[in-house]
Protein backbone atom coordinates (compact mmCIF):
# COMPACT_ATOMS: atom_id res chain seq x y z
CA UNK A 1 0.00 0.00 0.00
CA UNK A 2 1.56 3.51 -0.60
CA UNK A 3 1.31 6.37 1.92
CA UNK A 4 -0.25 9.10 0.55
CA UNK A 5 0.87 12.49 2.66
CA UNK A 6 -0.64 16.24 2.29
CA UNK A 7 1.90 18.80 1.90
CA UNK A 8 2.13 21.39 4.78
CA UNK A 9 3.95 24.75 3.45
CA UNK A 10 6.79 26.87 5.32
CA UNK A 11 4.16 28.82 6.54
CA UNK A 12 1.92 26.20 8.15
CA UNK A 13 -0.69 26.26 4.93
CA UNK A 14 -2.04 22.83 3.53
CA UNK A 15 -2.84 23.86 -0.09
CA UNK A 16 -4.56 20.06 -0.98
CA UNK A 17 -6.88 20.71 2.32
CA UNK A 18 -7.56 24.24 1.25
CA UNK A 19 -8.42 23.31 -2.27
CA UNK A 20 -10.69 20.48 -1.48
CA UNK A 21 -12.79 21.76 1.51
CA UNK A 22 -13.71 24.31 -1.37
CA UNK A 23 -15.73 21.53 -3.25
CA UNK A 24 -19.18 20.42 -3.12
CA UNK A 25 -19.66 17.09 -1.37
CA UNK A 26 -20.36 15.21 -4.65
CA UNK A 27 -17.03 16.25 -6.16
CA UNK A 28 -14.94 15.84 -2.69
CA UNK A 29 -16.17 12.03 -2.52
CA UNK A 30 -15.01 11.61 -6.32
CA UNK A 31 -11.97 12.89 -5.14
CA UNK A 32 -11.51 10.97 -2.08
CA UNK A 33 -12.37 7.97 -4.35
CA UNK A 34 -9.63 8.88 -7.24
CA UNK A 35 -7.00 9.13 -3.71
CA UNK A 36 -7.83 6.05 -2.22
CA UNK A 37 -7.26 4.82 -5.71
CA UNK A 38 -3.69 5.90 -5.76
CA UNK A 39 -3.05 4.34 -2.25
CA UNK A 40 -3.85 1.04 -3.87
CA UNK A 41 -1.36 2.03 -6.87
CA UNK A 42 -3.69 2.80 -9.60
CA UNK A 43 -2.16 5.63 -10.97
CA UNK A 44 -4.03 4.68 -14.88
CA UNK A 45 -5.57 8.58 -14.88
CA UNK A 46 -2.10 10.72 -13.84
CA UNK A 47 0.46 11.86 -16.14
CA UNK A 48 3.60 14.03 -15.97
CA UNK A 49 3.90 17.13 -15.64
CA UNK A 50 7.77 17.97 -15.24
CA UNK A 51 10.57 17.52 -13.04
CA UNK A 52 8.60 14.54 -11.02
CA UNK A 53 5.35 15.98 -10.69
CA UNK A 54 2.42 14.50 -11.84
CA UNK A 55 -1.37 15.75 -12.52
CA UNK A 56 -4.17 13.02 -12.15
CA UNK A 57 -6.94 13.94 -14.19
CA UNK A 58 -10.39 13.53 -12.48
CA UNK A 59 -13.39 13.15 -15.63
CA UNK A 60 -16.18 15.45 -14.09
CA UNK A 61 -17.20 18.41 -13.52
CA UNK A 62 -14.66 21.54 -14.92
CA UNK A 63 -12.22 19.16 -15.34
CA UNK A 64 -10.67 18.69 -12.13
CA UNK A 65 -6.75 18.01 -11.48
CA UNK A 66 -5.15 16.87 -9.00
CA UNK A 67 -1.59 17.62 -8.02
CA UNK A 68 1.71 15.09 -6.83
CA UNK A 69 4.96 14.35 -6.64
CA UNK A 70 6.06 11.04 -5.64
CA UNK A 71 8.81 10.66 -3.18
CA UNK A 72 10.02 7.15 -3.73
CA UNK A 73 7.57 3.86 -4.74
CA UNK A 74 5.79 4.25 -1.22
CA UNK A 75 4.97 8.10 -0.32
CA UNK A 76 2.68 10.12 -2.77
CA UNK A 77 2.46 13.79 -1.43
CA UNK A 78 -0.31 15.69 -2.71
CA UNK A 79 0.36 19.42 -3.59
CA UNK A 80 -3.46 20.95 -4.43
CA UNK A 81 -5.74 20.89 -7.27
CA UNK A 82 -8.13 22.69 -9.55
CA UNK A 83 -10.00 22.75 -12.75
CA UNK A 84 -8.61 22.32 -16.80
CA UNK A 85 -9.24 26.24 -16.37
CA UNK A 86 -6.52 27.04 -13.98
CA UNK A 87 -4.66 24.10 -15.20
CA UNK A 88 -1.39 26.28 -16.03
CA UNK A 89 -1.39 27.88 -12.97
CA UNK A 90 -2.05 25.28 -10.76
CA UNK A 91 0.67 23.53 -12.45
CA UNK A 92 2.89 26.10 -11.63
CA UNK A 93 2.00 26.62 -8.26
CA UNK A 94 2.69 22.98 -7.69
CA UNK A 95 6.41 23.11 -9.10
CA UNK A 96 6.80 25.51 -6.50
CA UNK A 97 5.44 23.81 -3.53
CA UNK A 98 7.27 20.43 -5.16
CA UNK A 99 10.35 22.65 -5.55
CA UNK A 100 10.19 23.88 -1.44
CA UNK A 101 9.26 20.30 -0.22
CA UNK A 102 12.70 18.90 -2.04
CA UNK A 103 14.73 21.63 -0.64
CA UNK A 104 13.03 21.24 3.10
CA UNK A 105 13.56 18.09 2.73
CA UNK A 106 17.48 18.16 2.33
CA UNK A 107 17.46 20.43 5.12
CA UNK A 108 15.21 17.97 6.91
CA UNK A 109 12.92 21.15 7.65
CA UNK A 110 9.84 19.48 6.07
CA UNK A 111 5.92 18.54 7.72
CA UNK A 112 3.18 16.46 6.26
CA UNK A 113 -0.32 16.12 7.47
CA UNK A 114 -1.68 12.05 7.11
CA UNK A 115 -4.50 11.97 4.77
CA UNK A 116 -7.30 11.83 6.90
CA UNK A 117 -10.65 10.23 4.97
Amino acid sequence: MIEVREYVDARGHVPYRDWIVQLDTTARVRIITAVLRMENGNFSAAKSVGAGLSELRLDFGPGYRMYFGKDGEQLVILFGGGSKRRQQADIQSAHALWAEYKKRKRENDFKMRKLDK
